[in-house]
């Protein structure tokens, strides 16, 4: 259906015909994209049209037009976009004329129920709101006359982009200051697993704002794949209001797959991409376009200075200043020398990108524009001095940043690391995950730049962090994926066999540490022998462990804290003692602590539980300020059947998460001589809402579900029925293993599940149903995702064989399934 065959269908110019005829053209899947924007701003320009002139006819006003503002009079209409309408008069009309005439615009509007965002003002009031509302003005510089008097429209537009570029100083830094403010509320576009399209810094209003800039003839925003971003975020926008039915701008992810159908992509993470690859390209022209206002105005401040100190003459030429072999600082920024030939010198791109980030200043875009088109590739295997400034360029921290970015954005990161596409703009749907993947690695290079002096080979281990994931969007495990990439992207850069090797190894064992530390018994000698086994040597486990840290620290707040690394330092030594020679002896019972060992002996000779409750701190990462990192509560009970399901059960009830848990058994001598099994277990909680209960209410209720008197399984059924699930995405379904070698003196069954309440109780009651005892538990949650390690014997305390290992995982996943 052609825009024109949409007007004609459309010529009844009542709230009906407009309304079939809008229907129709949304309904028409064939036309979609610019086209069905621009025909649905057209046809609605058709219907305003004739309501502006029966209008106008009908109270007689002349001097007067009907104006788009915004988007629609960029044309850009969505299907729930708002109409920006302003109606325009010369003043001359009577008000009540003027009223009237606006009425019998804006109700069959309103009655169509259409959102609206209307306004009635003369060319002096227009001008005037602008210039004390920067919104109102911006709106204006797309002003587009819709029906009535051209001639008013056209010198009003006249006014306020004269208005506009002479205020440019004052007005640019107050829309620059506006951008910053909305990015700081929203985030960023390209990181978001549900992004604002519109809001969010990369979205369409930074491409709006894009725009704007250029009507100010400061400064004019790259142009290269700009127009293509702002119509694949167009159409995300479109897809989803014709999706959702409604007005929304935020790609929630119980949407995106449908979205994802609607534009032909293939699933969410297609759409996700392509989103993020839009917002990249509108981010990067935002930074190099305010870069460059911000360049111009300052000379524009200094040149009248600068040609009263040189008596009137002509303002000195910018200085130059050497940084590296062919490149210099000019203005601000890092250009090529003069006498710079990329041609001939391959290594240029490399060498400018560690200068511009070790000097923490911006390389010029057409610079990097210069260098995609005119730089020789790097031979293969790199030179010494290519693989030393790529290590220079990693370690320089936080300034790597926006270097990186530079240079992916002109394609010559994939150039010199081909495998790096299959990474670029890929989402990660864990939400414990801050980054993208590309991101995330250069986040991981950065962080691991101030671990450097921990480490005898800093290149290893900056090089390891760029590259730890560089499996993600390959089949399988993307650490092993990762192995074998990584071992031919070293080989490409230039290191020697034996580096190549260690990269290779810290590729494939970067989660081997934290997953072992807290998820499995550190007293097991087989846990140590099986992490040196991996490593190797002393000076790989040095590597690894920093490179652990800095991948932690690159996820997000929820993977890193004071209590996992100290547990990956404590696996970290016992795994270095071992490959030092020493022989790990057999676990001997661990030594409580002391007030552990209070709470047992109370425990053993009351007969019932005894708790206890503490904050937890850990300092600030600034000022050294303790921060509450939850409570801990310690449970000792006498070893009886069903302690885990109890205890995690009314922890439960009182609405307590369990962030991480603990579980082993003491032994103690009675007074007889014997010695008796104390359970105790450590957990660390915090409340869902509102403040923690007392310990004598939790004490009490753990009585109860001891002796059966209170039905935990019971009491949570029905708090999960009372409270409906909310939407949200669909969770994987629960995972339950044997880990391979786990422990000589128990099996080891792994559980990776979506956290919720009562998740550790469920676990507990499957357990304990399938008449096994638990040695041992080692609980840890990461964002929504739950990952616990139970070493678990039976009756005869002996590990279990392989065939009742294999029924009893079945066993607990079916009773989470």
């Amino acid at each position: 259906m052609t825009s024109t065959e949409v007007t004609t269908d459309s010529e009844d110019s009542g709230p009906s015909g407009y309304a079939a005829a809008r229907l129709r053209l949304l309904q028409e899947k064939a036309q979609s994209g610019p086209p069905r924007r621009a025909a649905l701003a057209s046809l609605t320009d058709d219907w305003l049209t004739a309501l502006f002139t029966a209008a106008a006819e009908a109270t007689g006003v002349r001097g007067a037009a009907l104006v788009a503002v915004g988007g629609y009079g960029r044309g850009e209409l969505s299907p729930r976009s708002d109409l920006d309408l302003l109606l325009l008069h010369d003043g001359h009309a009577d008000a009540g004329a003027i009223a009237s005439l606006a009425d019998r615009i804006w109700y069959p509007v309103w009655d169509l129920g259409l959102a609206l965002d209307h306004s009635v003002r003369t060319p002096a009031e227009a001008r005037k709101t602008a210039d004390e509302d920067l919104k109102v003005q911006l709106g204006l510089l797309d002003a587009r006359p819709v029906a009535g008097d051209l001639g008013l429209v056209a010198a009003m537009r006249t006014t306020i982009l004269a208005d506009w570029r002479n205020l440019a100083p004052k007005r640019l830094p107050a829309l620059d200051e506006l951008c910053r403010e909305r990015a700081e509320r929203q985030g960023e576009l390209q990181f978001l697993l549900e992004p604002d399209l519109k809001e969010a810094r990369g979205g369409l209003r930074d491409a709006t704002a894009l725009r704007a800039v250029a009507a100010s003839w400061v400064a004019d925003a790259p142009r290269e794949g700009l127009a293509e971003a702002r119509r694949v975020l167009l159409d995300a926008r479109d897809a989803l209001h014709l999706t959702t039915g409604r007005a929304t701008d935020r790609l929630a992810l119980q949407e995106q797959d449908q979205v994802a159908t609607a534009l032909g992509l293939l699933d969410a993470d297609a759409l996700l991409r392509q989103v993020y690859e839009a917002a990249r390209t509108v981010s990067y022209a935002t930074d190099v376009t305010w870069r460059e206002v911000n360049r111009v105005l300052r000379a524009r401040s200094v040149r009248p200075r600068l040609r009263a100190m040189l008596g009137g003459g002509k303002a000195a030429a910018p200085e130059r200043t050497p940084l590296a072999d062919g490149v210099v600082e000019a203005d601000g920024e890092v250009v090529l020398a003069r006498t710079a030939r990329p041609e001939r010198d391959p290594v240029l791109v490399l060498r400018a990108a560690a200068a511009a980030a070790q000097s923490e200043l911006p390389i010029s875009r057409h610079v990097v524009r210069h260098l995609a088109t005119a730089a020789r590739p790097l031979p293969v295997p790199w030179p010494a001095e290519a693989r030393e400034e790529l290590v220079t360029l990693l370690g320089a921290g936080e300034a790597t940043i926006p270097v990186w970015e530079a240079l992916e954005a002109e394609g010559l990161i994939t150039r010199l690391l081909p495998d790096w596409e299959r990474v670029h703009c890929r989402p990660q749907r864990n939400p414990v995950h801050t980054w993208t993947v590309d991101r995330h690695l250069v986040e991981a290079a950065v962080r691991a730049s101030s671990l450097t002096r921990r480490v005898g080979r800093p290149d290893l281990l900056l090089v390891a962090a760029l590259l730890h994931d560089i499996g993600k969007g390959w089949p399988g495990d993307h650490s092993v994926a990762g192995e074998v990439i990584a071992r031919d992207l070293a080989a490409r850069i230039g290191f020697d066999q034996h580096d190549v090797g260690v990269i290779a190894t810290l590729v494939r064992h970067h989660l081997l540490l934290v997953e072992t530390a807290t998820r499995r018994d550190l007293d097991d000698p087989a846990t140590v022998r099986s992490v040196a086994t991996a490593v190797g040597t002393t000076s790989t486990l040095e590597l690894l462990h920093a490179l652990t840290e800095a991948d932690a620290l690159a996820t997000g707040p929820a993977a890193w804290s004071t209590w996992r690394a100290s547990l990956v330092t404590d696996l970290v030594k016992r795994v270095a003692a071992v490959l030092a020679g020493e022989t790990p002896d057999e676990p001997e019972p661990a030594e409580p602590g002391v007030e552990q060992e209070r709470l047992a002996i109370e425990a053993l000779r009351t007969g019932e539980p005894v708790l206890a409750l503490h904050a937890q701190t850990e300092p600030a990462n600034g000022d050294g300020a303790p921060e509450p990192v939850g409570v801990e509560l310690l449970i000792a009970v006498p070893d009886r059947p069903g302690v885990l399901p109890a205890a995690a059960g009314v922890l439960a009830l009182h609405r307590l998460t369990v962030r991480a848990a603990d579980l082993r058994a003491v032994e103690l001598p009675t007074e007889l001589g014997e010695c008796v099994d104390v359970l105790l277990l450590s957990w660390r909680v915090a409340a869902e809402y509102g403040s923690l209960p007392q310990a004598t209410r939790l004490r009490a209720d753990l009585v109860r579900a001891l002796d059966g008197s209170l039905d935990i399984r019971s009491r949570l059924a029905e708090r999960e029925a009372a409270y409906p699930r909310r939407r949200g995405v669909k969770a994987p379904p629960p995972r339950v293993t044997v880990a391979p070698a786990g422990s000589r003196l128990a099996t080891v069954i792994e559980v990776r599940a979506q956290d919720a309440p009562g998740l550790l109780h469920r676990i507990g009651r499957a357990l304990e149903q399938s008449a096994v005892r638990v040695r041992s538990a080692h609980v840890s949650t990461l964002g929504a995702n739950a990952v616990d390690a139970f070493y678990v014997t039976g009756a005869d305390g002996e590990p279990l064989t392989d065939v009742r290992a294999a029924e009893l995982a079945q066993e607990v996943q079916r009773a989470l399934s």
